[in-house]
């Protein structure tokens, strides 16, 4: 097989399972901060403090990824940047908005987003880890469906793409959305990464602190993960037995 379907091939593969494969680098992580916390003197913000502003500064790393996602879902119209496992699908080629900036903008947006948990281990061999597994990882995802795009979109996919970087945003080209923003459409796709960020940052400070042998938890993480969990609760069911989060072409 030659080496551009090789990766093609990859591509596919990772694309299908995208939603469990990081929680295998994320159990990783755990590992390497339980190491850190039985060995405090190898963060030098441990025990200062600094660790409280560090661990929200991950934090608002997380949610600049979330922030972005969200940007990008809720401009964009039904059967696109969607969740969908199985294949590629992409009735029709985006190209304003976020994706006149940037190919790839959920990518970008879960790079930041698995980037904060990344730095909340605190050990430095993990973060060099997460950026080398990150970028080959996504690279084959990206290249596969960038391949998906032109064969279904042609020259029109390839004029897009000449002027519209991959991953690094470039703001001189910027489009206005063609959609308008959909509140619906947001609490009913991202509803799964709100949730995530705060349970992953609750269950580190739990974590580190039993570690510790310590009882100064992170209250707002806290609280704000159970208030994640019952939205992400509500949504689900209506959902599921509802039509209000419905929205034609959406």
């Amino acid at each position: 097989m030659a080496l551009q379907e090789e990766l093609e091939e990859q591509g596919k593969w990772l694309f299908r399972y995208r939603g469990t494969l990081p929680l295998v680098i994320l159990f990783i992580g755990v590992f390497f901060y339980i190491l850190t916390k039985l060995h405090s003197e190898t963060f030098f913000l441990e025990n200062t403090p600094y660790e409280t502003y560090y661990e929200m500064f991950c934090l608002f790393l997380s949610l600049i990824g979330l922030g972005i996602r969200v940007y990008t879902v809720a401009h964009t119209p039904a059967n696109t940047s969607g969740r969908n496992v199985k294949e590629q699908v992409a009735d029709t080629l985006n190209t304003s908005g976020i994706y006149s900036i940037v190919r790839h903008p959920l990518y970008l947006g879960n790079f930041f987003m698995w980037a904060g948990p990344a730095f909340l281990t605190e050990n430095m061999w993990f973060g060099i880890l997460f950026y080398l597994i990150y970028w080959i990882y996504y690279e084959r995802i990206m290249f596969a469906e960038e391949q998906f795009l032109r064969k279904k979109f042609g020259n029109i996919y390839t004029d897009w793409a000449e002027k519209v970087p991959a991953f690094f945003p470039s703001f001189r080209n910027f489009k206005t959305p063609n959609l308008p923003f959909s509140w619906k459409k947001v609490l009913k796709k991202e509803k799964n990464g709100f949730v995530a960020i705060f349970l992953i940052f609750a269950i580190f400070d739990i974590l580190g602190k039993y570690i510790k042998n310590e009882s100064n938890y992170n209250y707002f993480v806290i609280v704000t993960c159970i208030l994640s969990i019952l939205m992400y609760a509500v949504l689900k069911y209506l959902k599921k037995h509802t039509n209000i989060l419905n929205e034609e072409g959406r």
